[in-house]
């Protein structure tokens, strides 16, 4: 396979794991958690005494494929798994949280593709991080209050997908590692 090709490939891949991220993350919030707020969302721990609704989970990885969608196809790969990602919120959102859910992705991901966009050449590593926590905190913020009026789990929020960033940080380094051993350039 060349070099070429495998960057595609890996990119495609990074794009229908980003897109499926998405519907679960909605499915989650309604569906899945230790506990379930009635007329609210369904809660998972994220730290000692700290709940948050379950999608934080998928949200946190979403941040981190769309920077390998980027990474593998560019920029503009980049801006449309954002549009279809929107798109595809809003589409399956549950109508209660379609606007709250359609908006918080739209611009949590434009935040994490402004942040690492300039910083990805020089530090890929740092960029994810750096993009994501950005990206985060913009995701969590507008969706507890366009959903819900509230921001009574923003540190649950906040948490919950850092935990995702963190632990797909070392396979960032790895996959920057190997790119560099084999001669595959971001595109």
């Amino acid at each position: 396979m060349t070099i070429d090709r495998q960057r595609r490939t890996e990119g495609l891949i990074a794009l229908a794991l980003f897109t499926l991220t998405i519907p679960l993350a909605n499915w989650l919030i309604g569906n899945a958690g230790t506990v379930c707020v009635p007329d609210g969302p369904c809660l998972v721990p994220v730290a000692p005494g700290i709940k948050a609704p379950s999608g934080v989970l998928m949200v946190g990885l979403a941040l981190v494929l769309r920077d390998i969608v980027q990474r593998r196809l560019g920029p503009l790969a980049g801006l449309g798994a954002i549009a279809i990602g929107a798109l595809i919120s809003g589409l399956l959102a549950p109508p209660a949280i379609v606007l709250a859910s359609t908006t918080a992705f739209l611009l949590s991901e434009l935040a994490d593709f402004t942040i690492y966009t300039p910083l990805q050449r020089r530090n890929f590593v740092a960029a994810v991080a750096a993009s994501s926590v950005f990206g985060l905190v913009v995701d969590s913020f507008v969706f507890l209050w366009l959903a819900f009026g509230s921001l009574d789990f923003l540190t649950g929020q906040i948490i919950g997908k850092a935990w995702m960033v963190l632990l797909a940080l070392p396979l960032m380094h790895l996959l920057r590692r190997r790119d560099e051993r084999i001669g595959l350039a971001p595109a």
